[in-house]
């Protein structure tokens, strides 16, 4: 059979193949080169989840007939006017989109520079073009997409529901609505304007224009719940809001991150976002932020795929150390805060639905009688000394924590040593004082405008495993050296980068060296990982640095050991707390980093507004 050359309109769908997945790529794309185009207001209009009509208004600088004509043809851009890949400060660069769009679409463009008399129109249909002729509009383009796919049907067949398409259009607008604040957007579906925000204004700065624009995209809870970030390295600038901790979420839907204006969906990025999270979010849940990277176009490609979703950078290592870094650096400062979301959905099981719930309505006081819900701990630093045991937990509580036994790094703390003997003012501090115990599990706070309810292994087991890490990063990994040391055979550039690294990994207290050009020679392992697979854990540090430049697959494990430490070395459920050790378990959760979360990720308490229980009560 003769090789013959495929027909344009033929290759103009093949790659719509790659650009134009479905309604929301054709919306990206047509965005993008209005920004490009310099808009300051930009209106999208879909109707029917795109398949019937795509339209996006801009008032950017539009296009000459003469550049309207090329704009319709592959490989035809003005983005760049050096022809340089290394150097791309647009979004758009490919010269693809449009005529890929007009190969499977009936495509529609009307656009007016400043300096033409008219504006000029052209129609591309499944390939086939009419025009440039004259048409009418004020100074930008205007550009209709309708019957899509209509050129290649089984591509409908893909397409979701009218909803569901509805929605990744939605979420398209958004996320290039936070990259640029300077730009105004309108979103109308069908009948329904779903967005609508201005341009910010020429004299608000950098940070509050992008806090703003989240606020009024995300909503004012995702503000409300974000921490500010904005640090620099290596001329790598990371910016936006990192939500607290309790404030997570079931997916990665609500992870916006950002690459020089650009949204994508990178997988190096979102796994440096989750290894910043690390042990203060359940590994079930996703974290919500809005993060914004700011660096050299020529030190990150975003010439890897078609939909220019993905991006690949020059110093991989530099930018991910930035992530996690930032982002553990950010959270540990906050201090303890509690959720939101968390207390009204305590409130919610209060006011009705859950099991517990059911037994309070059908007077589960009665039948389960007192003892079934016996307060373990009346008023903290008001019971009488010959109050009975079972009815206080502190008549027998011990004077420290007995029978406790922190690790080594950790020692076990005697709470009493550091508080008053009187107990603190309600308002003298974030998480109030200690009232009660409750079944000998929960500690019973208040504050100045309501209680909090502590879960104290929880709290206890991250105190415990903050202090071991802090002896981790003072005083080294303790070493064990091996009898014989392990040989790990390797590709040569594999041992290369991992000899590279040597200095690194004996921080981590892993000690190898080049042993040849293609192996290395383990001498020495971290004490704390006991008898492992030393080829293992070597095999996976060096997969993991050729993909990423670096790896914390070595300290991920040595601090899942800390946690396990901290879990079994900690205060227990069911163990009596007299007065004194419950206040100075508050009193330590509110200096230690990180403390409103346990190392799995749980929370360590729960905040409750007098407001709110009143509501409960009907007192308000």
């Amino acid at each position: 059979m003769a090789v013959r050359r495929l027909p344009d309109t033929i290759v103009d769908r093949i790659a719509a193949g790659e650009v134009i997945e479905r309604p929301a790529s054709v919306v990206k794309e047509l965005v993008e080169n209005a920004i490009d185009a310099g808009a300051k207001r930009v209106d999208v209009v879909v109707e029917g989840g795109g398949r019937r009509l795509i339209r996006v208004d801009d008032d950017g600088a539009g296009m000459s007939p003469q550049d309207l004509t090329l704009a319709v043809e592959r490989h035809a851009t003005s983005k760049l006017p050096e022809g340089d890949l290394v150097d791309i400060r647009t979004l758009g660069f490919r010269g693809e989109a449009l005529p890929s769009i007009g190969s499977v679409a009936r495509l529609t463009i009307v656009s007016r520079t400043a300096d033409d008399d008219h504006a000029s129109r052209i129609v591309v249909d499944s390939g086939v073009r009419d025009g440039p002729m004259p048409g009418a509009r004020g100074r930008g383009t205007r550009v209709e997409v309708s019957e899509l796919f209509h050129a290649t049907p089984a591509r409908l067949r893909f397409l979701k529901s009218e909803s569901a398409e509805n929605q990744a259009v939605t979420d398209v607008v958004r996320r290039l609505a936070l990259a640029h604040p300077e730009v105004g957007f309108s979103l109308t579906v069908g009948e329904r304007n779903v967005l609508a925000v201005a341009p910010a204004g020429a004299l608000l700065d950098e940070a509050n224009a992008f806090a703003d624009r989240i606020a009024e995209v995300l909503g004012g809870e995702f503000r409300d719940n974000g921490i500010v970030l904005d640090v620099e390295r290596g001329g790598v600038r990371l910016t936006g809001l990192a939500g607290h901790p309790t404030w997570h979420r079931p997916n990665s839907r609500h992870l916006y991150l950002f690459v020089n204006g650009r949204p994508v969906k990178d997988r190096s990025l979102v796994g440096a976002v989750k290894a910043g999270y690390g042990d203060v979010l359940a590994r079930d849940r996703w974290p919500a932020c809005a993060l914004f990277l700011s660096l050299d176009p020529r030190e990150v490609d975003v010439n890897v795929h078609p939909a220019k979703a993905e991006v690949r950078f020059r110093d991989a290592g530099l930018v991910r150390g930035l992530v996690v870094s930032a982002l553990k650096s950010v959270l540990a400062g906050t201090g303890p805060k509690p959720s939101a979301a968390m207390a009204e959905e305590t409130l919610s099981n209060f006011r009705g639905g859950g099991a517990g719930q059911a037994a309070f309505r059908s007077g589960g006081y009665a039948t389960g009688g007192p003892a079934a819900y016996a307060v373990s701990a009346a008023v903290a630093g008001a019971v009488p000394a010959d109050t009975h045991p079972a009815a206080t937990g502190f008549a027998e509580a011990p004077a420290a924590f007995e029978g406790f036994a922190a690790p080594s790094a950790a020692p076990a703390a005697d709470f009493r040593a550091t508080v008053e003997p009187d107990a603190p003012e309600a308002g003298a501090h974030p998480l109030g004082a200690a009232r009660a115990q409750v079944h000998e599990t929960f500690i019973v706070a208040q504050t100045a405008d309501g209680i909090v309810i502590v879960d104290q292994h929880a709290a206890h087991e991250r105190l415990v495993y903050e202090r071991l890490k802090t002896a981790i990063a003072e005083n080294g990994v303790a070493r064990q050296a091996l009898l014989i040391p392990e040989i790990v055979d390797l590709p040569p550039a594999d041992a290369a980068r991992l000899a590279d690294n040597a200095e690194e990994l004996a921080a981590l207290g892993l000690v190898l060296d080049a042993f040849g050009p293609g192996a290395v020679a383990v001498s020495e392992t971290p004490a704390m990982l006991g008898d492992f697979d030393v080829k293992g854990l070597v095999r996976d540090l060096a997969d993991d640095i050729a993909e990423a430049g670096t790896s914390t697959r070595l300290l991920d494990r040595l601090e899942a050991i800390a946690s396990r430490m901290a879990c079994h070395g900690s205060v227990r459920a069911g163990r009596r707390l007299n007065a004194q050790e419950m206040n100075a378990l508050l009193r330590e959760m509110e200096a230690t980093p990180n403390s409103g979360q346990c190392n799995h990720g749980r929370p360590t308490f729960v905040e409750l507004k007098l407001s709110d229980i009143e509501r409960l009560f009907g007192r308000r």
